[in-house]
């Protein structure tokens, strides 16, 4: 070989070095030039022709003052055809164009924020600081949702767990206020910017019409008293009816809430009270009372209360009051009455109403109390109240 494997080029052909006054020799000359050709063909050819057959190491790097297209995958500074193998780090002076994938099997860092033209819709990502780029599973359509003062326009919500208040605020001017905290215990009901300006209650059956301007009202039903029983046991009080709102020319889902149940006297079981449905909050009446002591038993109260107080021997029942209270027992000697029970209640907000368009209004009537030689006290009749 004419390369000794570092680099270095030795004429080492038979009769090198020549010994002056030595005859020329074809087969040294020969053998001089084959050892040359040799050489030469080993070489890399500036203008292309030879392709290299091992790497080659450059130990100053490649310098190239060519001028291409940077988007080029034909021409280039640099242009391999079986890609580039970087064993420290790549520096880029300008912009780079890859017109296929980029795999990055490390750290990808970014000194400014990176644009991505053509992700994927259903695939949206999100960017945090201390988490680099981060995928996120999605479900609906569109922004993403942050932790702090978000702002959804619709949303179904399968469950919650509620530890503080919620606020549901109904569109401007509409007093479309509904339910405001959801702790323990019974919701609150907050007054609407503006507030509800006006109470309409109804004490009878009918119907009511939607005032001009108003599309969201709160109605509140609450269902008759049932009636006490009497002390001698003769009859039982009559259970309250039932109060609802209902379709009319306006269309409604119907809230009711039916009456409390009467009672009878010594020995018996009082009633439940009555029960809401339809409503946002759906209210129980409070059962009526044992009779003790030789007094008649206490009337349950419905949710404005109203129940009938008890009574001395030998007195009759006294009647429910205010909207929906049970009737008390009355007493007579070693036998008393026990107290019926209160009616139950219903509240909604109904929004997108119409004005000028009808509900349908049925109010329950309290029952009688139970009939004898001391009679029970009757019912409380049950109410229906429109504020808007």
């Amino acid at each position: 070989m004419s390369y000794n494997g570092s680099g270095t080029f030795n004429i080492n052909s038979t009769g090198q070095p020549v010994v002056g006054g030595t005859i020329i020799s074809s087969s040294t000359f020969n053998a001089l030039t084959a050892d040359l050709a040799t050489g030469l063909t080993t070489a890399i050819t500036k203008d292309g022709q030879t392709a290299t057959t091992a790497r080659i190491p450059f130990a100053q790097g490649i310098n190239s003052t060519l001028v291409t297209d940077a988007s080029s995958v034909s021409t280039g500074s640099i242009f391999t055809a079986g890609g580039v193998g970087i064993a420290k780090k790549l520096y880029v002076g300008t912009d780079a164009s890859i017109g296929g994938t980029l795999g990055v099997t490390g750290v990808a860092t970014f000194s400014a924020s990176p644009i991505y033209s053509s992700l994927t819709a259903s695939s949206a990502v999100a960017t945090d600081a201390s988490k680099a780029l981060v995928s996120v599973t999605n479900t609906g359509t569109g922004s993403n949702v942050l932790a702090t003062s978000p702002t959804i326009t619709t949303a179904t919500i399968a469950s919650a767990n509620l530890t503080t208040a919620l606020t549901l605020a109904g569109a401007a001017g509409s007093n479309g206020q509904v339910l405001t905290s959801a702790g323990s215990g019974l919701p609150t009901w907050a007054t609407p910017s503006g507030g509800f300006s006006t109470m309409s209650v109804s004490t009878s059956s009918g119907t009511f019409t939607i005032p001009s301007g108003k599309t969201t009202i709160k109605i509140t039903v609450v269902g008759g008293g049932g009636g006490g029983g009497n002390a001698n046991g003769s009859t039982n009080g009559d259970a309250g009816g039932t109060s609802s709102v209902a379709s009319g020319t306006e269309t409604i889902t119907t809230i009711s809430a039916t009456g409390g149940g009467g009672t009878a006297s010594s020995g018996s079981q009082p009633t439940d009270g009555g029960v809401g449905s339809g409503g946002q909050l759906n209210i129980t009446g409070s059962s009526g009372q044992f009779n003790a002591a030789n007094k008649g038993g206490v009337g349950g109260g419905s949710i404005f209360g109203g129940s009938g107080k008890y009574s001395q021997a030998g007195d009759p029942g006294n009647n429910g009051n205010l909207y929906g209270g049970g009737g008390g027992g009355s007493a007579a000697g070693g036998t008393t009455g026990n107290g019926g029970s209160g009616g139950g209640a219903s509240i909604k907000y109904f929004t997108g109403l119409t004005p000028g368009n009808t509900l349908t209004v049925t109010v329950g009537t309290g029952g009688a109390g139970g009939t004898g030689t001391f009679p029970g006290g009757a019912g409380a009749a049950g109410v229906v109240i429109f504020e808007y």
